[in-house]
Protein backbone atom coordinates (compact mmCIF):
# COMPACT_ATOMS: atom_id res chain seq x y z
CA UNK A 1 0.00 0.00 0.00
CA UNK A 2 1.28 3.20 -1.24
CA UNK A 3 -0.16 6.55 1.17
CA UNK A 4 0.35 10.12 -0.70
CA UNK A 5 0.05 13.07 1.12
CA UNK A 6 -0.18 16.24 0.38
CA UNK A 7 -1.59 19.67 2.36
CA UNK A 8 -3.46 22.58 1.44
CA UNK A 9 -5.71 25.13 2.53
CA UNK A 10 -9.45 25.13 0.10
CA UNK A 11 -11.33 21.74 1.58
CA UNK A 12 -14.03 22.73 -0.91
CA UNK A 13 -11.74 22.45 -3.94
CA UNK A 14 -10.30 19.22 -2.30
CA UNK A 15 -13.81 17.77 -2.12
CA UNK A 16 -15.11 18.82 -5.38
CA UNK A 17 -12.34 17.57 -7.49
CA UNK A 18 -13.11 13.92 -5.57
CA UNK A 19 -16.29 14.24 -6.26
CA UNK A 20 -15.85 15.26 -9.57
CA UNK A 21 -15.17 13.82 -13.19
CA UNK A 22 -11.26 13.81 -12.20
CA UNK A 23 -8.88 14.89 -14.50
CA UNK A 24 -9.77 12.18 -17.80
CA UNK A 25 -12.88 11.50 -17.04
CA UNK A 26 -11.97 8.55 -14.78
CA UNK A 27 -13.83 8.98 -11.57
CA UNK A 28 -16.72 6.79 -11.53
CA UNK A 29 -19.74 6.85 -8.76
CA UNK A 30 -17.85 9.01 -5.85
CA UNK A 31 -19.45 7.93 -2.65
CA UNK A 32 -18.23 8.10 1.33
CA UNK A 33 -17.18 4.95 2.49
CA UNK A 34 -16.30 6.52 6.05
CA UNK A 35 -15.92 9.36 8.16
CA UNK A 36 -17.59 10.86 11.12
CA UNK A 37 -20.95 10.02 11.89
CA UNK A 38 -22.80 12.87 10.93
CA UNK A 39 -21.76 12.71 7.43
CA UNK A 40 -21.93 8.97 7.43
CA UNK A 41 -25.70 9.30 8.41
CA UNK A 42 -26.62 12.16 5.74
CA UNK A 43 -25.01 10.50 2.73
CA UNK A 44 -24.25 6.91 3.72
CA UNK A 45 -22.98 5.76 0.58
CA UNK A 46 -25.25 7.35 -1.81
CA UNK A 47 -23.63 8.55 -5.23
CA UNK A 48 -22.42 12.41 -4.55
CA UNK A 49 -22.87 15.64 -6.33
CA UNK A 50 -21.49 18.81 -6.75
CA UNK A 51 -24.10 20.21 -4.52
CA UNK A 52 -23.19 17.33 -2.05
CA UNK A 53 -19.31 18.04 -2.14
CA UNK A 54 -20.10 21.68 -1.29
CA UNK A 55 -21.69 20.45 1.90
CA UNK A 56 -19.40 17.77 3.09
CA UNK A 57 -16.38 20.64 2.84
CA UNK A 58 -18.62 23.82 4.99
CA UNK A 59 -19.54 20.58 7.35
CA UNK A 60 -15.25 19.77 7.52
CA UNK A 61 -14.35 23.27 7.83
CA UNK A 62 -16.92 24.39 10.74
CA UNK A 63 -14.06 24.06 13.76
CA UNK A 64 -12.18 26.09 11.95
CA UNK A 65 -14.05 28.45 10.30
CA UNK A 66 -16.01 29.20 13.62
CA UNK A 67 -12.83 29.03 15.57
CA UNK A 68 -10.87 31.59 13.61
CA UNK A 69 -7.80 29.25 13.56
CA UNK A 70 -5.12 29.50 11.42
CA UNK A 71 -2.49 26.88 10.75
CA UNK A 72 0.41 27.23 8.87
CA UNK A 73 1.02 24.92 5.61
CA UNK A 74 -2.92 24.92 5.55
CA UNK A 75 -5.52 22.95 7.26
CA UNK A 76 -6.57 20.33 4.68
CA UNK A 77 -4.45 17.35 5.07
CA UNK A 78 -5.12 14.87 1.82
CA UNK A 79 -3.54 11.28 1.84
CA UNK A 80 -4.85 8.91 -1.03
CA UNK A 81 -4.28 4.97 -0.10
CA UNK A 82 -3.55 3.14 -3.24
CA UNK A 83 -3.06 -1.03 -3.98
CA UNK A 84 -1.69 -2.17 -7.36
CA UNK A 85 -3.76 -3.46 -9.74
CA UNK A 86 -2.68 -6.87 -9.01
CA UNK A 87 -4.02 -7.13 -5.52
CA UNK A 88 -7.56 -6.73 -7.19
CA UNK A 89 -10.29 -4.72 -5.44
CA UNK A 90 -11.52 -4.04 -1.85
CA UNK A 91 -15.54 -3.91 -0.73
CA UNK A 92 -16.43 -0.22 0.75
CA UNK A 93 -16.61 -2.55 4.38
CA UNK A 94 -12.55 -2.73 3.29
CA UNK A 95 -12.01 0.24 2.45
CA UNK A 96 -13.79 1.73 5.56
CA UNK A 97 -12.08 -0.27 8.22
CA UNK A 98 -8.82 0.57 6.29
CA UNK A 99 -9.57 4.70 6.49
CA UNK A 100 -10.22 4.56 9.85
CA UNK A 101 -7.72 2.86 11.42
CA UNK A 102 -5.44 5.06 8.96
CA UNK A 103 -7.02 8.70 10.79
CA UNK A 104 -6.21 6.36 14.17
CA UNK A 105 -2.73 5.72 13.49
CA UNK A 106 -2.57 9.38 11.75
CA UNK A 107 -3.63 10.60 15.44
CA UNK A 108 -6.76 12.54 14.04
CA UNK A 109 -9.25 10.81 15.99
CA UNK A 110 -9.90 11.43 19.95
CA UNK A 111 -6.63 9.78 20.46
CA UNK A 112 -8.03 7.32 23.37
CA UNK A 113 -10.34 10.03 24.35
CA UNK A 114 -7.97 12.75 25.32
CA UNK A 115 -8.08 14.72 22.53
CA UNK A 116 -11.26 15.96 20.77
CA UNK A 117 -11.75 14.46 16.92
CA UNK A 118 -10.70 16.12 13.92
CA UNK A 119 -13.32 16.22 11.48
CA UNK A 120 -13.27 13.81 7.91
CA UNK A 121 -14.16 11.77 5.10
CA UNK A 122 -13.02 9.09 3.11
CA UNK A 123 -14.07 9.22 -0.59
CA UNK A 124 -13.74 6.27 -3.03
CA UNK A 125 -14.18 7.16 -6.80
CA UNK A 126 -13.42 4.01 -8.86
CA UNK A 127 -9.98 2.90 -9.97
CA UNK A 128 -7.30 5.33 -11.00
CA UNK A 129 -5.83 5.15 -14.62
CA UNK A 130 -3.72 2.16 -13.96
CA UNK A 131 -6.50 0.43 -12.59
CA UNK A 132 -5.18 0.67 -8.95
CA UNK A 133 -8.10 0.14 -6.05
CA UNK A 134 -7.28 3.46 -3.70
CA UNK A 135 -9.37 5.50 -1.29
CA UNK A 136 -8.99 9.30 -0.38
CA UNK A 137 -9.16 10.94 2.70
CA UNK A 138 -9.46 14.73 3.80
CA UNK A 139 -9.14 15.80 7.54
CA UNK A 140 -9.71 19.19 8.97
CA UNK A 141 -6.70 19.92 10.90
CA UNK A 142 -8.70 21.87 13.53
CA UNK A 143 -9.86 19.96 15.97
CA UNK A 144 -13.77 20.01 16.90
CA UNK A 145 -12.54 22.21 20.59
CA UNK A 146 -9.82 24.61 18.28
CA UNK A 147 -6.87 22.91 19.13
CA UNK A 148 -4.44 21.75 15.98
CA UNK A 149 -4.12 18.53 15.06
CA UNK A 150 -0.15 17.33 14.91
CA UNK A 151 1.04 17.03 11.53
CA UNK A 152 5.12 16.15 13.13
CA UNK A 153 6.73 13.46 10.52
CA UNK A 154 3.56 12.87 9.38
CA UNK A 155 5.14 11.68 5.83
CA UNK A 156 6.90 8.75 7.66
CA UNK A 157 4.00 8.53 10.42
CA UNK A 158 1.75 7.42 7.16
CA UNK A 159 3.79 5.21 6.16
CA UNK A 160 4.13 2.97 9.10
CA UNK A 161 0.88 3.33 9.41
CA UNK A 162 0.60 1.76 5.83
CA UNK A 163 2.71 -1.07 6.80
CA UNK A 164 0.80 -1.77 10.14
CA UNK A 165 -2.23 -1.60 7.38
CA UNK A 166 -0.54 -4.44 5.29
CA UNK A 167 0.13 -6.42 8.38
CA UNK A 168 -3.49 -5.90 9.61
CA UNK A 169 -5.36 -6.67 6.27
CA UNK A 170 -2.85 -9.09 4.79
CA UNK A 171 -2.21 -6.73 1.75
CA UNK A 172 0.60 -7.19 -0.06
CA UNK A 173 3.85 -5.90 2.02
CA UNK A 174 6.37 -2.84 0.15
CA UNK A 175 9.29 -5.04 -0.35
CA UNK A 176 11.16 -1.91 -0.58
CA UNK A 177 10.88 -0.94 2.90
CA UNK A 178 11.84 -4.34 4.52
CA UNK A 179 14.79 -4.57 1.39
CA UNK A 180 15.56 -1.23 2.29
CA UNK A 181 15.58 -0.37 -1.36
CA UNK A 182 13.59 1.87 -3.81
CA UNK A 183 13.38 3.46 -7.36
CA UNK A 184 12.71 7.05 -7.85
CA UNK A 185 9.69 8.79 -8.85
CA UNK A 186 8.71 10.47 -11.97
CA UNK A 187 7.01 14.14 -11.77
CA UNK A 188 3.61 14.59 -13.49
CA UNK A 189 5.08 16.65 -16.28
CA UNK A 190 8.11 13.98 -17.03
CA UNK A 191 5.68 11.11 -16.94
CA UNK A 192 3.32 12.83 -19.45
CA UNK A 193 6.46 12.51 -21.68
CA UNK A 194 7.42 9.12 -20.93
CA UNK A 195 3.62 8.16 -21.75
CA UNK A 196 3.51 9.93 -25.18
CA UNK A 197 6.94 8.89 -26.34
CA UNK A 198 5.58 4.67 -25.34
CA UNK A 199 2.51 5.02 -27.05
CA UNK A 200 4.30 5.97 -30.65
CA UNK A 201 7.09 2.93 -29.80
CA UNK A 202 4.44 0.58 -28.46
CA UNK A 203 2.60 1.02 -32.04
CA UNK A 204 5.32 1.28 -33.48
CA UNK A 205 6.11 -2.34 -32.25
CA UNK A 206 3.28 -3.40 -33.28
CA UNK A 207 3.54 -2.78 -36.60
CA UNK A 208 6.35 -4.48 -36.96
CA UNK A 209 5.22 -7.82 -35.30
CA UNK A 210 2.31 -7.51 -37.58
CA UNK A 211 3.90 -6.99 -41.23
CA UNK A 212 6.51 -9.63 -39.95
CA UNK A 213 3.70 -12.79 -39.17
CA UNK A 214 1.92 -11.18 -41.92
CA UNK A 215 -2.04 -12.68 -42.51
CA UNK A 216 -4.86 -10.61 -41.52
CA UNK A 217 -3.83 -8.28 -38.45
CA UNK A 218 -6.12 -4.84 -36.79
CA UNK A 219 -4.84 -1.71 -37.41
CA UNK A 220 -3.39 -0.03 -33.90
CA UNK A 221 -6.39 1.93 -33.55
CA UNK A 222 -8.60 -0.90 -33.86
CA UNK A 223 -6.62 -2.70 -31.28
CA UNK A 224 -9.24 -3.60 -27.97
CA UNK A 225 -8.48 -0.30 -25.64
CA UNK A 226 -7.19 -2.67 -22.74
CA UNK A 227 -4.68 -4.80 -25.17
CA UNK A 228 -3.33 -1.33 -26.67
CA UNK A 229 -3.34 0.07 -23.06
CA UNK A 230 -1.62 -3.34 -21.67
CA UNK A 231 1.04 -2.84 -24.80
CA UNK A 232 1.80 1.00 -23.76
CA UNK A 233 2.12 0.71 -19.93
CA UNK A 234 4.59 -2.26 -20.88
CA UNK A 235 6.82 -0.01 -22.70
CA UNK A 236 6.58 3.17 -20.45
CA UNK A 237 9.49 1.73 -18.09
CA UNK A 238 11.43 0.91 -21.33
CA UNK A 239 11.25 4.64 -22.81
CA UNK A 240 11.50 7.07 -19.77
CA UNK A 241 14.67 9.25 -21.08
CA UNK A 242 16.06 8.70 -17.22
CA UNK A 243 16.29 5.33 -17.97
CA UNK A 244 18.17 5.39 -20.98
CA UNK A 245 20.69 7.59 -19.03
CA UNK A 246 20.78 5.74 -16.56
CA UNK A 247 21.53 2.07 -18.47
CA UNK A 248 24.51 4.42 -19.99
CA UNK A 249 25.63 5.77 -16.77
CA UNK A 250 25.42 1.93 -15.45
CA UNK A 251 27.06 0.30 -18.66
CA UNK A 252 30.17 3.00 -18.08
CA UNK A 253 30.69 2.67 -14.70
CA UNK A 254 30.46 -1.13 -14.87
CA UNK A 255 33.58 -1.49 -17.83
CA UNK A 256 35.66 0.73 -16.25
CA UNK A 257 38.77 0.57 -14.23
CA UNK A 258 38.81 3.63 -12.66
CA UNK A 259 36.97 7.20 -12.25
CA UNK A 260 39.11 9.22 -15.40
CA UNK A 261 37.78 5.83 -17.62
CA UNK A 262 34.45 5.62 -16.23
CA UNK A 263 34.25 9.82 -17.60
CA UNK A 264 35.86 8.83 -20.99
CA UNK A 265 32.86 5.74 -21.16
CA UNK A 266 30.22 7.93 -20.41
CA UNK A 267 31.40 10.72 -22.82
CA UNK A 268 31.87 8.41 -25.73
CA UNK A 269 28.18 6.99 -25.65
CA UNK A 270 27.07 10.10 -26.43
CA UNK A 271 25.74 11.84 -23.34
CA UNK A 272 26.74 15.24 -22.27
CA UNK A 273 28.24 15.17 -18.82
CA UNK A 274 28.53 17.50 -16.31
CA UNK A 275 30.61 17.59 -13.03
CA UNK A 276 29.87 18.95 -9.71
CA UNK A 277 32.17 20.83 -7.79
CA UNK A 278 33.04 21.34 -4.36
CA UNK A 279 32.23 25.02 -3.25
CA UNK A 280 35.64 27.58 -3.95
CA UNK A 281 37.43 24.58 -6.30
CA UNK A 282 38.14 23.33 -9.69
CA UNK A 283 39.57 19.92 -8.44
CA UNK A 284 37.15 18.47 -6.27
CA UNK A 285 34.37 16.56 -7.75
CA UNK A 286 31.32 15.79 -5.01
CA UNK A 287 28.90 14.60 -8.23
CA UNK A 288 28.08 14.63 -11.64
CA UNK A 289 25.16 15.03 -14.14
CA UNK A 290 24.34 14.42 -17.51
CA UNK A 291 21.88 14.85 -20.20
CA UNK A 292 20.63 13.74 -23.61
CA UNK A 293 21.90 15.42 -26.32
CA UNK A 294 18.56 17.68 -27.38
CA UNK A 295 17.39 18.47 -30.88
CA UNK A 296 18.38 21.60 -32.60
CA UNK A 297 16.48 24.31 -30.85
CA UNK A 298 15.76 22.59 -27.29
CA UNK A 299 17.71 22.66 -24.30
CA UNK A 300 18.89 19.56 -22.59
CA UNK A 301 17.68 18.30 -19.74
CA UNK A 302 19.60 17.28 -16.92
CA UNK A 303 19.79 14.31 -14.12
CA UNK A 304 21.78 13.91 -11.45
CA UNK A 305 23.24 10.55 -10.60
CA UNK A 306 20.69 10.40 -7.56
CA UNK A 307 18.27 11.51 -9.78
CA UNK A 308 18.64 8.12 -12.26
CA UNK A 309 19.46 5.46 -9.38
CA UNK A 310 20.21 5.41 -5.80
CA UNK A 311 23.44 3.30 -6.67
CA UNK A 312 24.74 5.45 -9.24
CA UNK A 313 25.55 8.56 -7.09
CA UNK A 314 29.39 9.45 -7.25
CA UNK A 315 30.05 8.37 -3.98
CA UNK A 316 28.91 4.52 -4.27
CA UNK A 317 30.16 4.38 -7.62
CA UNK A 318 33.92 5.54 -6.30
CA UNK A 319 33.54 2.20 -4.26
CA UNK A 320 34.45 0.20 -6.82
CA UNK A 321 37.45 2.51 -7.63
CA UNK A 322 41.24 2.60 -6.78
CA UNK A 323 41.39 5.57 -4.07
CA UNK A 324 44.52 6.64 -5.19
CA UNK A 325 46.30 10.54 -4.89
CA UNK A 326 47.24 9.74 -8.87
CA UNK A 327 43.92 8.33 -9.81
CA UNK A 328 41.97 11.41 -8.35
CA UNK A 329 44.31 13.86 -10.30
CA UNK A 330 43.57 11.78 -14.12
CA UNK A 331 39.60 11.62 -12.95
CA UNK A 332 39.61 15.89 -12.01
CA UNK A 333 41.73 16.28 -15.47
CA UNK A 334 39.03 14.71 -16.95
CA UNK A 335 35.99 16.05 -15.41
CA UNK A 336 37.23 19.48 -16.26
CA UNK A 337 37.76 18.70 -20.42
CA UNK A 338 33.92 17.23 -19.86
CA UNK A 339 32.92 20.39 -18.35
CA UNK A 340 34.66 22.64 -21.38
CA UNK A 341 33.46 20.09 -24.26
CA UNK A 342 37.30 19.31 -24.73
CA UNK A 343 38.70 16.24 -26.21
CA UNK A 344 40.01 13.41 -23.31
CA UNK A 345 42.87 14.29 -22.20
CA UNK A 346 44.41 10.34 -21.72
CA UNK A 347 42.44 8.24 -23.73
CA UNK A 348 42.97 4.74 -23.00
CA UNK A 349 41.66 1.17 -23.00
CA UNK A 350 37.90 1.96 -24.12
CA UNK A 351 39.51 3.11 -27.63
CA UNK A 352 41.38 0.08 -27.92
CA UNK A 353 39.81 -3.25 -29.30
CA UNK A 354 39.81 -6.17 -26.80
CA UNK A 355 41.65 -9.23 -27.37
CA UNK A 356 39.61 -12.55 -28.22
CA UNK A 357 41.21 -14.64 -25.77
CA UNK A 358 40.20 -12.10 -23.09
CA UNK A 359 36.23 -13.98 -23.78
CA UNK A 360 37.62 -16.66 -22.21
CA UNK A 361 39.45 -15.15 -19.66
CA UNK A 362 36.65 -12.96 -17.74
CA UNK A 363 34.06 -15.55 -18.62
CA UNK A 364 35.90 -17.94 -16.45
CA UNK A 365 36.21 -15.02 -13.94
CA UNK A 366 32.74 -14.67 -13.94
CA UNK A 367 31.97 -17.99 -13.32
CA UNK A 368 34.87 -17.96 -10.18
CA UNK A 369 32.48 -15.20 -9.06
CA UNK A 370 29.41 -17.63 -9.35
CA UNK A 371 31.40 -19.70 -6.84
CA UNK A 372 32.67 -17.55 -4.48
CA UNK A 373 28.76 -16.32 -4.10
CA UNK A 374 27.89 -19.73 -2.36
CA UNK A 375 29.55 -18.83 0.44
CA UNK A 376 27.75 -15.59 1.11
CA UNK A 377 24.47 -15.67 3.12
CA UNK A 378 21.51 -15.16 1.41
CA UNK A 379 20.59 -12.46 4.12
CA UNK A 380 23.73 -10.18 3.36
CA UNK A 381 21.72 -7.42 1.44
CA UNK A 382 25.20 -5.52 0.97
CA UNK A 383 26.69 -8.08 -1.25
CA UNK A 384 24.38 -9.21 -3.41
CA UNK A 385 23.02 -5.16 -4.04
CA UNK A 386 26.54 -4.46 -5.45
CA UNK A 387 26.00 -8.23 -7.30
CA UNK A 388 22.82 -6.61 -8.90
CA UNK A 389 24.64 -4.00 -9.63
CA UNK A 390 27.15 -5.09 -11.70
CA UNK A 391 24.83 -7.57 -13.39
CA UNK A 392 22.50 -4.90 -14.55
CA UNK A 393 26.00 -2.91 -15.51
CA UNK A 394 27.06 -5.77 -17.95
CA UNK A 395 23.39 -6.33 -19.34
CA UNK A 396 23.02 -2.69 -19.97
CA UNK A 397 26.17 -2.12 -21.86
CA UNK A 398 25.05 -5.02 -24.08
CA UNK A 399 22.21 -3.69 -24.75
CA UNK A 400 23.67 0.09 -25.71
CA UNK A 401 26.28 -2.01 -28.00
CA UNK A 402 24.02 -3.91 -30.10
CA UNK A 403 20.21 -2.74 -29.53
CA UNK A 404 19.10 0.11 -31.53
CA UNK A 405 15.77 0.55 -29.05
CA UNK A 406 15.88 -0.64 -25.53
CA UNK A 407 14.73 -4.23 -26.04
CA UNK A 408 15.52 -7.94 -23.60
CA UNK A 409 18.79 -6.53 -22.41
CA UNK A 410 17.96 -3.07 -21.27
CA UNK A 411 14.62 -5.11 -19.85
CA UNK A 412 16.72 -7.56 -17.99
CA UNK A 413 19.38 -4.40 -17.02
CA UNK A 414 16.37 -2.64 -15.41
CA UNK A 415 14.63 -5.57 -13.57
CA UNK A 416 18.90 -6.31 -11.86
CA UNK A 417 19.00 -2.68 -10.99
CA UNK A 418 15.94 -2.46 -8.59
CA UNK A 419 18.04 -4.85 -6.56
CA UNK A 420 20.99 -2.62 -5.90
CA UNK A 421 18.69 0.60 -5.26
CA UNK A 422 19.37 0.90 -1.52
CA UNK A 423 18.80 3.33 0.84
CA UNK A 424 22.45 3.31 2.20
CA UNK A 425 26.01 2.32 0.91
CA UNK A 426 26.78 -0.95 1.15
CA UNK A 427 29.45 -1.83 4.03
CA UNK A 428 31.96 -3.94 2.29
CA UNK A 429 32.06 -3.87 -1.04
CA UNK A 430 33.12 -6.97 -2.97
CA UNK A 431 36.15 -5.82 -5.09
CA UNK A 432 37.31 -9.02 -6.14
CA UNK A 433 34.17 -9.24 -8.01
CA UNK A 434 34.37 -5.78 -9.52
CA UNK A 435 37.21 -6.99 -11.07
CA UNK A 436 35.90 -10.19 -12.74
CA UNK A 437 32.59 -7.57 -13.63
CA UNK A 438 34.30 -4.58 -14.88
CA UNK A 439 36.31 -6.98 -17.36
CA UNK A 440 33.27 -8.95 -18.81
CA UNK A 441 31.21 -5.43 -18.67
CA UNK A 442 34.14 -3.61 -21.10
CA UNK A 443 34.09 -6.92 -23.46
CA UNK A 444 29.95 -6.52 -23.62
CA UNK A 445 30.67 -2.88 -24.47
CA UNK A 446 32.58 -3.64 -27.57
CA UNK A 447 30.27 -6.31 -28.58
CA UNK A 448 28.86 -3.68 -31.95
CA UNK A 449 32.73 -3.41 -32.88
CA UNK A 450 33.96 -6.62 -32.84
CA UNK A 451 34.55 -9.87 -30.86
CA UNK A 452 35.32 -13.89 -31.53
CA UNK A 453 31.76 -14.20 -32.34
CA UNK A 454 28.33 -15.29 -31.12
CA UNK A 455 30.46 -18.47 -29.07
CA UNK A 456 31.93 -16.46 -27.09
CA UNK A 457 29.02 -14.31 -26.14
CA UNK A 458 26.62 -17.18 -25.82
CA UNK A 459 29.52 -18.60 -23.20
CA UNK A 460 29.48 -15.37 -20.89
CA UNK A 461 25.63 -14.67 -21.03
CA UNK A 462 25.61 -17.90 -19.69
CA UNK A 463 27.36 -16.88 -16.81
CA UNK A 464 25.84 -13.75 -16.48
CA UNK A 465 22.56 -15.85 -16.12
CA UNK A 466 24.45 -17.82 -13.43
CA UNK A 467 24.41 -14.51 -11.20
CA UNK A 468 21.19 -13.44 -11.82
CA UNK A 469 19.76 -16.25 -10.68
CA UNK A 470 21.86 -15.50 -7.29
CA UNK A 471 20.75 -12.43 -7.35
CA UNK A 472 17.09 -14.21 -7.99
CA UNK A 473 17.91 -16.14 -4.82
CA UNK A 474 18.64 -13.44 -2.51
CA UNK A 475 15.75 -12.07 -3.43
CA UNK A 476 13.48 -14.80 -2.39
CA UNK A 477 15.32 -15.54 0.74
CA UNK A 478 14.42 -11.94 1.94
CA UNK A 479 10.87 -12.57 1.04
CA UNK A 480 10.80 -10.18 -1.47
CA UNK A 481 8.67 -12.16 -3.80
CA UNK A 482 7.83 -9.41 -6.13
CA UNK A 483 11.72 -8.61 -6.95
CA UNK A 484 12.62 -12.52 -7.15
CA UNK A 485 9.59 -12.69 -9.48
CA UNK A 486 10.97 -9.31 -11.47
CA UNK A 487 14.03 -10.71 -12.28
CA UNK A 488 13.11 -14.46 -12.63
CA UNK A 489 10.61 -12.76 -15.00
CA UNK A 490 13.92 -10.96 -16.80
CA UNK A 491 15.85 -14.04 -16.85
CA UNK A 492 13.11 -16.75 -18.01
CA UNK A 493 11.94 -14.48 -20.63
CA UNK A 494 14.08 -11.42 -22.29
CA UNK A 495 17.55 -13.26 -21.68
CA UNK A 496 16.67 -16.87 -22.54
CA UNK A 497 14.97 -14.74 -25.65
CA UNK A 498 18.39 -13.41 -26.62
CA UNK A 499 20.29 -16.60 -25.89
CA UNK A 500 17.95 -18.54 -28.41
CA UNK A 501 18.92 -15.56 -30.34
CA UNK A 502 22.72 -16.65 -30.51
CA UNK A 503 22.40 -19.73 -30.33
CA UNK A 504 20.57 -19.23 -34.04
CA UNK A 505 23.13 -17.45 -35.27
CA UNK A 506 25.67 -18.86 -37.47
CA UNK A 507 29.06 -19.73 -34.70
CA UNK A 508 32.59 -18.65 -36.13
CA UNK A 509 35.17 -21.24 -35.75
CA UNK A 510 37.51 -20.29 -32.68
CA UNK A 511 40.84 -19.36 -33.16
CA UNK A 512 43.83 -21.56 -32.46
CA UNK A 513 45.08 -19.58 -29.37
CA UNK A 514 41.80 -19.80 -27.13
CA UNK A 515 40.38 -22.76 -25.52
CA UNK A 516 36.53 -23.38 -25.99
CA UNK A 517 34.21 -22.15 -23.39
CA UNK A 518 32.75 -25.24 -22.66
CA UNK A 519 36.28 -26.61 -21.23
CA UNK A 520 35.09 -24.54 -18.38
CA UNK A 521 33.80 -26.85 -14.80
CA UNK A 522 30.56 -24.30 -14.34
CA UNK A 523 29.64 -23.67 -17.82
CA UNK A 524 28.79 -27.82 -18.60
CA UNK A 525 26.07 -27.14 -16.36
CA UNK A 526 24.95 -23.54 -17.32
CA UNK A 527 22.22 -24.66 -19.52
CA UNK A 528 20.59 -26.39 -16.47
CA UNK A 529 21.00 -24.05 -14.36
CA UNK A 530 19.48 -20.96 -16.87
CA UNK A 531 16.33 -23.05 -17.24
CA UNK A 532 15.82 -23.44 -13.40
CA UNK A 533 16.13 -19.85 -12.76
CA UNK A 534 12.32 -19.33 -11.68
CA UNK A 535 11.82 -22.31 -10.30
CA UNK A 536 14.74 -22.59 -7.65
CA UNK A 537 13.89 -23.51 -4.38
CA UNK A 538 16.38 -20.73 -2.20
CA UNK A 539 16.94 -21.39 1.88
CA UNK A 540 13.92 -19.24 4.13
CA UNK A 541 14.49 -16.43 5.95
CA UNK A 542 12.22 -15.47 8.16
CA UNK A 543 11.57 -11.66 7.76
CA UNK A 544 7.98 -11.73 7.33
CA UNK A 545 7.61 -12.06 11.01
CA UNK A 546 9.94 -8.95 11.90
CA UNK A 547 7.77 -5.74 12.55
CA UNK A 548 9.36 -2.37 12.76
CA UNK A 549 8.86 -0.77 16.51
CA UNK A 550 6.98 2.13 15.05
CA UNK A 551 4.93 -0.19 12.78
CA UNK A 552 4.11 -2.20 15.89
CA UNK A 553 3.03 0.71 17.22
CA UNK A 554 0.67 2.25 14.71
CA UNK A 555 -0.93 -1.49 14.97
CA UNK A 556 -1.58 -1.08 18.92
CA UNK A 557 -2.79 2.18 18.62
CA UNK A 558 -5.48 0.99 15.99
CA UNK A 559 -6.13 -1.88 18.57
CA UNK A 560 -6.75 0.64 20.99
CA UNK A 561 -9.51 2.72 18.88
CA UNK A 562 -10.89 -0.15 17.67
CA UNK A 563 -11.68 -1.28 21.47
CA UNK A 564 -13.38 2.23 22.47
CA UNK A 565 -15.41 2.64 19.49
CA UNK A 566 -16.84 -1.14 19.89
CA UNK A 567 -17.83 0.82 23.54
CA UNK A 568 -19.93 4.31 21.87
CA UNK A 569 -22.19 5.04 19.78
CA UNK A 570 -22.05 7.86 17.45
CA UNK A 571 -24.46 10.34 17.16
CA UNK A 572 -25.89 11.40 13.93
CA UNK A 573 -25.97 15.16 15.21
CA UNK A 574 -22.64 16.88 15.14
CA UNK A 575 -21.61 18.21 17.97
CA UNK A 576 -21.77 22.25 18.65
CA UNK A 577 -19.36 24.39 17.54
CA UNK A 578 -19.34 27.84 19.30
CA UNK A 579 -17.67 30.68 17.55
CA UNK A 580 -14.77 32.35 18.76
CA UNK A 581 -15.29 35.19 20.78
CA UNK A 582 -13.99 38.60 19.94
CA UNK A 583 -10.78 39.61 21.72
CA UNK A 584 -11.10 42.10 24.13
CA UNK A 585 -7.80 44.42 25.47
CA UNK A 586 -7.79 46.23 28.57
CA UNK A 587 -5.31 49.35 29.14
CA UNK A 588 -4.21 50.71 32.04
CA UNK A 589 -6.51 53.06 33.92
CA UNK A 590 -7.65 55.25 37.05
CA UNK A 591 -8.53 52.16 38.45
CA UNK A 592 -6.28 49.30 37.28
CA UNK A 593 -2.49 49.28 36.41
CA UNK A 594 0.16 50.37 38.48
CA UNK A 595 -0.98 53.44 38.20
CA UNK A 596 -3.67 52.68 40.65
Amino acid sequence: MMPNVTRGDRMAGLVSYLVGGGRHNEHTEPHLVAGDHALMAWYDDAELSGENAKAIARHLDRPRTAMGVDVKGGHVWHASLSLRAEEGIRTDQEWAAIAQDFVSAMGFDDNDGTKSPCRWVAIRHGLSQAGNDHVHIAVNLVREDGTKASTHLDYQRAQNAARALEVKYGLEQLESTKGERATRGYSPAEQARVEERSALMAQRKYEQHAARIGGEQPEWHRLDPRERQARITAEVRLNAPRNDLARSVRAAAGASENEAEFVRRLRRSGVLVRPRFAEGTTDVITGYSVASRPSNGERPIWYGGGQMGRDLTLPRLREGWPDTAAGATDAAAEWQAAKRGRRPVAPGREMREPDPELWHRHTEEVAELREQLRAVPLDDRDTWSTVARQTAGAFAAWSNAVEETPGDLAEASDALAKSAQTYRRPVKPQRAGRVAMSGATMLLASVARGGQGTAAQLALLRQLMNLSQAVYDAAKAAGEARQAANVATAVRERVMNVRRQLEAAPVAAPTSTTTSPTTSPTTSTATATATATATATAPKVDRAAIVDASVQEALERMQRAEENRSKTTGSPVPPQVEPARPRTTTKPGADRGPER
